[in-house]
């Protein structure tokens, strides 16, 4: 299915991330997506380990904390998508973020994990029928559908490899 098929409005926040993903057919665009990061390689590994300013995430941080969220979001779709109606929490990033082992580890690890995790949300969206990527409910006291959480997967990596490219590689 494709993005314009997501009807309802939704808070900036989380349409931002829908409105960097390209109109196309969902699983197109999450395996298009699959190797984003891959033609950035040699940029990430030059500044896996720098921060463009003091507190800010590492790329480390940032490709972690986009498979971490890729992980709560999926789980979130496969809910919603079973007819689950219970209300899901939020979370928080920077507590994730703070009790990972990411900068112990290497890029190309933690890319690989990323993959796996993507590859996984891909055989996952394959599964579910037209219907079950328009059902709703609420997660984090927002209604959306897993059609909508899948267009975020795609533009929250988006948006995560822009701040690289703009805030990072210049370094």
């Amino acid at each position: 299915m494709k993005k314009s098929l997501i009807t309802t409005t939704l808070p900036p926040y989380i349409d931002r991330y829908i409105q960097l993903a390209e109109d196309t057919e969902l699983v197109d665009g999450l395996l298009a997506s699959l190797t984003l990061f891959d033609d950035y390689l040699p940029e990430l590994e030059r500044v896996a380990d720098k921060q463009y300013a003091p507190g800010k995430w590492t790329p480390k941080d940032i490709i972690q904390h986009i498979t971490d969220n890729e992980r709560i979001m999926a789980y979130r779709a496969l809910r919603i998508a079973r007819s689950d109606k219970t209300a899901l929490p939020g979370y928080d990033e920077e507590l994730l973020a703070n009790n990972t082992n990411a900068n112990n580890r290497t890029m190309v690890d933690i890319l690989i994990e990323f993959k796996v995790v993507r590859q996984s949300n891909i055989i996952l969206y394959h599964t579910f029928k037209e219907e079950m990527l328009l059902r709703s409910a609420l997660c984090n006291d927002i209604e959306i559908t897993p059609l909508a959480i899948g267009f975020v997967l795609i533009g929250h990596q988006v948006h995560h490899l822009n701040i690289l490219k703009e805030r990072y590689f210049t370094l």
